[in-house]
């Protein structure tokens, strides 16, 4: 098979091939992270990024290569999460930059588009590292420049582009001695050869589809529930649940990048009814209501977030409601709750529109209740549910931003894998300025928040709060979801770890030792305080036992304790 050019239908069915393809081995790929930690997101990060994009691009119905270009520039550069989807994003910027113009594309066009996606790229990083996306990207640039003379099937030009990205992802471990150690390769690079793949498969005439979602293991953060709960109620053990075709009873609002129109509701309504009944959608030009019965809330939240940020969402188990009274009872209160939900944020919305801006306003990304709970007493104006376990997008980062009514913004990534997603969010907001803090951990997004002065001006303050954070040293501990070797350390699955600002401190099978190994690694002549903030995982009597315990052991330091309720990490902590 060969082929010389690539039309605007062409490259919009190898665009979502693509994407699909990305999709369909993210959980693979997120296998491959260095940390075997529960969180381990670069193939949903990028997977993520890059479906917001297609979900635009499907969208054309006439389309032109500069319409595909602006959905896959706009749609992936707001959807971008984490540090692999906002350097994915820009790869695909810089792309879309070189053929826009352009009513069909070849060989040429090709090979010039990923060179400027890798000039793109490598601008949008501070630091670059080797061993990365980017350097697999960059070779995959420099094959297509060196056989852009000899080769005129495209077909075949891809082919050798993917194989000599390939042969670079081979190399990755060789840069970057933590992969050697840990047994894998890039995880972004693997990323991006799977978005390559899918591409070129589409040429072939063999385009990838979309495999189902699976529903067992959802992502928690960002307005996202991982583990789906228990219904709390009555069961009544003698009536079958074998009628209950749907068995989730599923609940979300989405926060509307822009108002919809009436095709696209009812793309979404037919959407949930293919997978599901009892369906409620109400939508209006900021919000959407959902409330579905399906076997696959995934997917449910999926659809939800090709059109804008999740909140308030739920999942109920009806087969565990035994009761079919339970189940009505419940279903009567959770509406009313969501009813009363969707007025509030249109609400809140609408005050905040109608009050005239103060000067500062801030954002703090974290999880857990009892740390959304600590961010608004010191002065957060709103907390982006995710971190750890789900990185926020750049949408969802300007999204919030907007409904801080001030003139000026600081964001607190609180992740270092959401740093680039804000100084994305910052360079295209329109509205309002936003200040980047480049907090690392939540103990240095506190940190920062209770350094802020308001008698200073904006920069002053950027200063201030990024230097208060030197002060901390943080540290966490979690569980291991894999066998691996990382800093020496021989790592196995459901090991406690113990890590630190500069990697893993402590490895072992009890909590409360790596904690006590994790903690000695940090603390030092020149310590005052430590903070321990507690996960979902831990009770408050077991956190106070941990408290009196490091109070005996550091009798001139003083322990401060406090619920952060973090899914994941048994204990969040700093020393300072």
């Amino acid at each position: 098979m060969s082929l010389t050019t690539i039309d605007a239908k062409t490259m919009q069915k190898a665009f979502i091939s693509g994407a699909n393809n990305i999709s369909n081995n993210k959980e693979y790929i997120n296998e491959l992270n260095v940390f075997p930690v529960p969180d381990g997101d670069t193939g949903t990060n990028m997977s993520l990024t890059i479906m917001t994009a297609a979900s635009e691009v499907e969208a054309l119905q006439e389309p032109t290569i500069d319409l595909i270009a602006k959905a896959i520039s706009g749609g992936s550069l707001r959807g971008a999460r984490g540090n692999s989807g906002v350097i994915l994003s820009q790869l695909f910027r810089g792309f879309c930059k070189d053929v826009k113009g352009k009513k069909s594309l070849e060989v040429e066009d090709l090979a010039t588009g990923f060179a400027r996606g890798v000039e793109t790229a490598y601008k949008a990083v501070m630091k670059p590292k080797e061993g990365t996306i980017l350097t697999v990207a960059r070779g995959m640039s420099e094959k297509a420049g060196d056989i852009i003379d000899v080769e005129t099937d495209i077909i075949a030009f891809l082919e050798q582009v993917i194989e000599h990205g390939e042969a670079v992802l081979s190399k990755t471990p060789d840069m970057l001695p933590v992969l050697k150690e840990a047994g894998v390769v890039d995880s972004g690079g693997q990323g991006l050869l799977e978005v390559m793949k899918g591409f070129l498969l589409a040429l072939k005439d063999e385009p990838v589809a979309l495999l189902d979602a699976q529903p067992q293991k959802l992502a928690r953060g960002a307005g996202v529930l991982e583990d789906i709960p228990k219904a709390k109620g009555s069961g009544k053990d003698d009536i079958s649940t074998a009628d209950i075709k749907f068995g989730y009873c599923t609940e979300f609002i989405i926060l509307l990048e822009k108002e919809l129109t009436d095709k696209q509701v009812e793309s979404i309504k037919e959407y949930l009814l293919s997978i599901g009944d009892s369906l409620v959608c109400v939508a209006d030009e900021e919000l959407v209501k959902i409330h579905v019965h399906t076997n696959h809330p995934g997917r449910a939240f999926e659809k939800g977030l090709e059109y804008g940020q999740l909140t308030r969402c739920k999942v109920d188990n009806m087969r565990e409601e035994h009761s079919e009274r339970v189940i009505m009872e419940n279903e009567k209160q959770k509406a009313a709750e969501q009813e009363e939900a969707f007025k509030q944020l249109k609400a809140e919305k609408a005050a905040s529109k109608a009050e005239p801006a103060e000067k500062y306003g801030f954002i703090a990304i974290s999880t857990g209740d009892g740390f959304t709970e600590l961010f608004k007493e010191i002065g957060t104006s709103y907390v982006v549910s995710g971190g750890q376990t789900m990185n926020p997008s750049t949408q969802d980062i300007l999204d919030a931003a907007d409904k801080v009514n001030a003139e000026n913004v600081f964001i607190l990534p609180n992740n270092s894998n959401i740093i680039l997603a804000a100084n994305q969010a910052s360079a295209i907001s329109k509205d309002k300025k936003i200040y980047v803090v480049p907090s690392k951990t939540i103990p240095q997004g506190i940190a920062a928040m209770l350094t802020f002065n308001d008698s200073l001006e904006p920069e002053q303050n950027l200063e201030g709060m990024t230097a208060a954070m030197k002060d901390i040293k943080s540290g966490e501990i979690t569980y291991a979801v894999r066998d691996t070797s990382i800093d020496g350390k021989e790592i196995h699955k459901d090991d406690i770890m113990g890590l630190s600002d500069s990697g893993l401190k402590s490895v072992g099978t009890d909590v409360d030792a790596v904690l006590d190994e994790l903690i000695e690694s940090l603390v030092d002549e020149d310590s005052g305080l430590i903070s321990l903030y507690y996960g979902e995982d831990i009770n408050e009597d077991k956190a106070e036992e941990v408290q009196n315990r490091l109070s005996e052991k550091y009798e001139d330091l003083e322990v401060e304790i406090r619920s952060g309720g973090q899914p994941i990490y048994y204990y969040l902590l700093s020393v300072e």
